[in-house]
């Protein structure tokens, strides 16, 4: 009976608790059992702060990881992995099935003593919906890796009927999602009635933000994929994709209008970079601090005196998300257009001429070669230095030092801190789970899928907002009328792809669109280098090229591009959109179905 009773990955006792309440997330400070906890609304509080640590984001939790996300190893990056790849065969175990199982177990079991609580129930009512938004949390985190799966909404036991429940289908999961995301927005309090002491816990707003996502991501899987993924035939029942649509542009409507959030854009060209890194006050030139900071609607809360990291985020960030060739193309330049079709665009001959005139992402997110930032700690994090001081050839970009196999010859900065007193691992910055830019991504997208057009004014409130803060002229639909070479659909897309990087959306995104295969079979190119500054290029008397390190896949023939991965290497396919059950859960419950082509 154990063995059956581990499909779930579940404990019978609950989870451990933080018991302090003044600083969200911190590591559990007492082991409570179900015994004797619950006895009141100061408990069951206590009780959601552990549901925050069970988000993926920066600290390890339960052996997630978060380079196991944030778009490493799609198309956008240089980094090269199997799963971009298309490889991968059905593993013995997998730790993002069994981890949000035991997640949702103590989700229900506070939803359960809820149920059961003898006091006041309006006093623990904020508590309950806590729970029910992180339950649906990590059903949509199932849903998006293996489809349907079985739906957990009770505390099981060892002998419980459910141990051998068959895969609910996608559509029942999301019905299922979508009713826990109900339950919680009619109860969660807005932001702005969150005390200052318990900022960081979800509000409405979160929770309607979030339904947003859900509806968008199932209403672009039902258009685009269809039943194609489904581990049966003829599961589908109705087309719910316009009625999403619309609930998806209704609820991103209200958190714009009443959420009380704003683009953070207080340090002029540079606000993305800071934005990503914000810490105490001497994260960033003008010593702005967290507080500033309204834009993240739901984060995973850190701190530098109570919960660190733990991991060091700037030495490895750099390589883990340095951009690709396509996606260093897809940065705009200042007159909203893309490199392709801009005046301004000063091509390739010098190393620093595609930096120029170019969107503030791309400065922001990408290392300049040769220029100086403005401050670095003591441990020359990411390649860089002193403050004053030019950055060595591996931040130039330089090609020479590195194997063509691993590095395109870009630097990525997003994530990366600047924080002059900070060491390694000593990084206390919040990761965003949803930010108020990805609701304007909603809005528009959600309106131009429903209606197939979306107006100029409707790309002002939204879009465009993000695109003023990024200094590129306004998306427009004069702009593609006189560009017929783009279309709106692709460039509300191309705003997901730059705002949106190295957050975990890229990977989720090409596959909802159904266009996964066209886009990850590409071949992974770098920098372009023949006919370039990168050929002759002496630094500290060296050249930063020597064609002897670029033998692995030489240069693309069309552009003069490093090939870091070759298309013949890439072979992404529509079993790839959904990841295999692990085999000791079809072991122990022979009634879960395998997904297709596995």
């Amino acid at each position: 009976m154990k063995k059956q009773f581990f499909f779930y990955g579940l404990l019978l006792i609950g989870s451990c608790f933080a018991c302090k309440d003044e600083v969200l997330d911190l590591e559990p400070l007492d082991q409570a059992t179900e015994a004797i906890f619950f006895k009141n609304p100061e408990q069951f509080k206590a009780a959601t702060n552990d549901f925050y640590t069970k988000m993926i984001s920066w600290r390890t939790i339960d052996d997630s990881n978060i380079y196991d996300w944030m778009d490493i190893g799609s198309d956008l990056t240089s980094r090269v992995n199997t799963y971009g790849q298309g490889g991968g065969i059905t593993g013995a175990i997998d730790i993002y099935w069994r981890n949000p199982y035991k997640y949702i177990r103590s989700n229900n079991i506070l939803i359960q003593k809820g149920q059961v609580y003898t006091g006041n129930k309006d006093e623990i009512k904020p508590y309950l919906a806590e729970a029910y938004f992180f339950r649906a949390w990590h059903h949509f985190f199932l849903l998006k890796r293996f489809g349907g799966v079985p739906i957990l909404t009770k505390v099981l036991d060892v002998d419980s009927p459910e141990l051998y429940s068959k895969r609910a289908t996608r559509y029942e999961v999301t019905k299922q999602i979508l009713s826990d995301l109900d339950l919680a927005i009619q109860d969660l309090p807005t932001e702005q009635n969150i005390a200052n002491n318990d900022k960081g816990h979800v509000s409405k707003w979160a929770a309607m933000a979030f339904k947003a996502r859900v509806f968008l991501y199932e209403a672009t899987w039902e258009k685009y994929v269809g039943e194609s993924t489904d581990f049966e035939k003829n599961q589908k029942k109705e087309d719910k994709s316009r009625q999403y649509l619309e609930e998806a542009v209704s609820l991103t409507k209200t958190v714009m209008e009443q959420g009380g959030y704003e683009l953070w854009d207080k340090l002029g060209d540079e606000s993305y970079f800071y934005l990503f890194t914000l810490d105490d006050a001497l994260s960033n030139p003008l010593g702005f601090t967290k507080a500033s900071n309204k834009e993240f609607i739901l984060k995973s809360n850190y701190d530098f005196t109570f919960y660190r990291a733990q991991m060091n985020i700037s030495h490895t960030v750099t390589g883990h998300l340095a951009p690709s060739r396509k996606m260093m193309d897809m940065y705009l330049c200042k007159d909203g257009l893309p490199p392709s079709e801009s005046t301004v665009f000063k091509g390739y001959a010098k190393m620093t001429d595609e930096f120029d005139n170019r969107d503030n992402r791309l400065n922001n997110f990408v290392y300049r070669p040769l220029k100086r930032y403005w401050g670095y700690g003591k441990s020359t994090r990411g390649g860089g230095a002193n403050y004053g001081q030019d950055f060595p050839s591996t931040i130039l970009p330089a090609i020479a030092i590195l194997n063509a196999s691993t590095s395109g010859g870009y630097g990525n900065r997003k994530f990366l801190s600047e924080h002059r007193l900070r060491e390694d691992n000593q990084e206390s910055y919040d990761y965003p789970q949803i930010r108020l830019a990805e609701v304007y991504l909603i809005y528009a997208e959600a309106l131009y899928e429903r209606d197939g057009f979306i107006s100029d004014e409707n790309l002002n409130i939204s879009i465009n907002k993000i695109r003023n803060r990024a200094g590129v002229a306004p998306l427009t639909n004069a702009l593609m009328a006189t560009h017929p070479k783009l279309n709106m659909l692709g460039e509300i897309r191309r705003e997901r792809a730059l705002e949106l990087f190295g957050e975990n959306f890229r990977f989720d995104d090409l596959k909802r669109w159904n266009i996964a295969e066209q886009e990850l079979n590409q071949a992974i190119l770098g920098a372009r280098v023949i006919g370039t500054e990168y050929e002759t290029y002496i630094y500290n008397g060296k050249p930063i090229y020597t064609p002897s390190a670029y033998t692995t896949f030489g240069m693309d023939a069309q552009t003069g591009a490093i090939v870091l991965d070759p298309a013949s290497n890439r072979k992404f396919s529509k079993k790839n959109y959904l990841s295999p059950i692990p085999l000791n859960q079809i072991i122990l419950n022979p009634n879960l179905k395998q997904n297709p082509g596995w």
